[in-house]
């Protein structure tokens, strides 16, 4: 059976490094590198915003070479809405790493993520360049990972491994995100690293399905960051025969990755800016998978819905009233809606268990139920509460 772990983080044939190279006030870390013993496959998720960070355009046209050596990341900035010149800050910093390291221009990927509209110091990167890649290491993943944070109150890894074609397969995950979180795509970075043999077309095949089954399943506050990306770097040192799709072996990887990316993918909702509670909001019996979908998202996006749960508050008719707007066919006498093992809701009428409910869902770890009994389509989303805390973070960001 395949295992997920948050520590211990590895990966064969993948070094790591995070250093501070002074973007940040603070003088904590905010400069990563995650590289490559050889040229890796490569594969990319980006942020369906219509507004781009300078590093994801320059991703976006890198990963399509299907090769790639590694990553650099810096935290405390966005290089977004930064034109040309943040265009040119990107280049400087991949072409940075790419000179030390002896690298041809284009093997080397770019990630940024903070505040939005600040020009990049570059030179500070620029300058962290040289101490960033005498500090890497294969146990370097823990420092990667504490670089790219920005307003994570916690650090996300995960770390899955399993036996496909006789060979023990490793995927390493980190992430960064808390805020601005949203099912297309998510102001979050996530990079995942395998030893696994498997070609550009099969990987890019396979992380398009988790992301949309996890990263994409995640709601905190409805936004689309304007960086949110996700690659993969498959360098094949397991020796193993090469994963194809539509065989075990592929199903297998897909599952591997799945646990690893919804690890992640908890996490940064369990992060939420102010969060409390951790929402699971699971639909069943819709006509189709997008309607079901639609339905989830409609009821995980909803103010009032979360700041219910904030409360501790069972108001079921906040539910009941996002399903009727969310643009789904419905019969409101065929609804059942549970809160955590606790039916609310029988047939669109009230249950009179709102003191049970009440006390149910004082917890953490909140599981809402809704059943449609239309169909035979479910969708599951994850979200967060919406507290004080939030508006108090995400007002002052910037100062």
């Amino acid at each position: 059976m395949p295992t997920t772990e948050q520590f211990n983080l590895h990966c064969p044939g993948f070094k790591a490094a995070g250093i501070s190279c002074g973007i940040k006030k603070t003088g904590r870390p905010d400069l990563a590198l995650i590289l490559s013993d050889v040229p890796a496959v490569v594969a990319g998720v980006f942020t369906t915003n219509k507004v781009k960070a300078a590093p994801v355009i320059v991703d976006m046209a890198r990963v399509k070479k299907g090769k790639a050596m590694g990553v650099i990341v810096n935290s405390g900035n966005a290089n977004a809405c930064t034109g040309k010149d943040g265009m040119k800050a990107a280049l400087k910093m991949t072409g940075a790493v790419e000179s030390a390291l002896g690298f041809a221009e284009g093997e080397i990927l770019v990630a940024s993520t903070g505040v939005i509209g600040v020009p990049l110091p570059v030179e500070k990167a620029e300058a962290g360049v040289g101490p960033l890649v005498g500090a890497l290491s294969y146990g370097g993943f823990n420092d990667a990972l504490g670089a790219i944070m920005t307003t994570d109150a916690f650090p996300k890894a995960a770390l899955a491994s399993g036996r496909i074609g006789g060979k023990t397969i490793t995927i390493t995950g980190l992430a960064k995100g808390a805020g601005m979180i949203c099912p297309n795509m998510a102001t979050m970075l996530a990079f995942f690293t395998t030893d696994a043999v498997i070609g550009k077309a099969a990987l890019s095949r396979a992380l398009k399905d988790v992301v949309d089954r996890t990263f994409n399943s995640i709601i905190v506050d409805n936004d689309t960051s304007t960086n949110d990306t996700v690659l993969i770097f498959a360098n094949g040192v397991s020796s193993g025969a090469e994963i194809k799709a539509g065989t075990p072996g592929y199903r297998a990887f897909c599952k591997l990755l799945f646990q690893a990316a919804s690890r992640l993918a908890h996490l940064i909702v369990k992060d939420g800016e102010g969060a409390t509670r951790f929402i699971e909001i699971a639909v069943r019996g819709a006509m189709s998978a997008p309607q079901a979908r639609m339905a989830a998202r409609t009821i995980a996006e909803s103010y009032l819905v979360k700041t219910a749960f904030f409360g501790g508050d069972p108001n079921w008719g906040r539910i009941m009233a996002a399903l009727g707007r969310a643009g789904i066919k419905m019969n409101e006498e065929k609804v059942n809606i549970i809160f955590n093992g606790v039916p609310v809701v029988r047939r669109g009428l009230d249950t009179g268990k709102e003191v049970e409910a009440a006390h149910a869902i004082k917890v953490k770890d909140v599981a809402v139920g809704i059943e449609l009994g239309m169909g035979k389509a479910d969708a599951t989303v994850w979200t967060s509460d919406l507290s004080h805390e939030y508006v108090r973070i995400n007002s002052a960001y910037r100062t």
